[in-house]
């Protein structure tokens, strides 16, 4: 590459790379993750948390007073409150003053998790950690649709929870003079790939790393940047529920690319 193509390169990632710092300093996002609480058909109160919470019938219940300042759909929570959160997806807010206790399912459990701006691990991100950028990490790869697109189901980095995956085909591609094959998530102009390497566990986060691949050309061409491979939420906090990633995205080579584990610049 010549120096003005080098520069549009690593000007680029910069810019990237910065605007994903910034999403991860948003005041409740993953950072601000303070506690992750599982409910059980027992009515309790949770440490740090008004109210109290249980699950019946595929329902969670709260009972809670006026003095608990709990807010739900922009009401405020006097008596019992029931919420039903989705499988899998983002959960449902329950507001508290300047925090968010979210409600999630994972795998037919319940859980609180609580949000909250002044969290430790918010206030002290000063970053995150990565390679420099490096031209030899981009590799052209081919995908190749699934005619039906099947599930796969992965482990959790919880014990006892599961991912279901819907997989959107393959993608075949040479990195480090190694050919490698893996399977892709997501709708075919959205994929996504979760992979582990041999820097996984050493100076990458251990249960995988996540890869954002635009959508493939007419014939299948598609591009692979592994200098934009990023963490998954639960390399900066124990209160995520993170896929780990399938057997099948092993990667042979180190990739040196991409951001590192942040536990190591705590």
């Amino acid at each position: 590459m010549t120096t003005s193509i080098t520069s549009i390169f690593e000007t680029e990632w910069a810019r990237w790379h910065h605007a994903r710092e910034d999403q991860l300093r948003d005041p409740l996002g993953l950072l601000s993750l303070t506690g992750l609480h599982w409910l059980t058909d027992h009515p309790e109160r949770l440490p740090d948390v008004p109210g109290t919470w249980w699950v019946t019938d595929d329902k969670v219940f709260i009972t809670a007073q006026p003095a608990d300042r709990l807010e739900y759909d922009g009401l405020g929570i006097a008596g019992v409150q029931i919420i039903t959160p989705a499988e899998g997806a983002p959960g449902l807010s329950v507001l508290q003053e300047h925090r968010v206790l979210e409600v999630i399912r994972r795998t037919s459990r319940y859980a609180v998790r609580v949000h909250d701006p002044a969290a430790p691990g918010l206030l002290s991100f000063d970053g995150i950690p990565t390679y420099p950028p490096d031209p030899r990490w981009v590799a052209p790869g081919r995908f190749t649709p699934f005619d039906r697109r099947p599930t796969l189901t992965t482990g959790a980095v919880v014990a006892g929870l599961e991912h279901h995956h819907v997989i959107s085909g393959t993608i075949e591609f040479t990195l480090g003079g190694m050919t490698e094959r893996v399977v892709t998530f997501g709708a075919p102009d959205q994929l996504r790939v979760l992979f582990t390497d041999a820097t996984s566990g050493v100076t990458t986060y251990p249960t995988a790393r996540s890869l954002a691949v635009r959508a493939p050309e007419p014939d299948g061409a598609v591009l692979l940047d592994f200098n934009r491979a990023t963490n998954l939420p639960c390399a900066f906090t124990d209160f995520a529920t993170c896929s780990v990633a399938p057997a099948q995205n092993r990667l042979r080579v180190a990739v040196e690319a991409g951001e590192q584990d942040p536990r190591t610049n705590y």
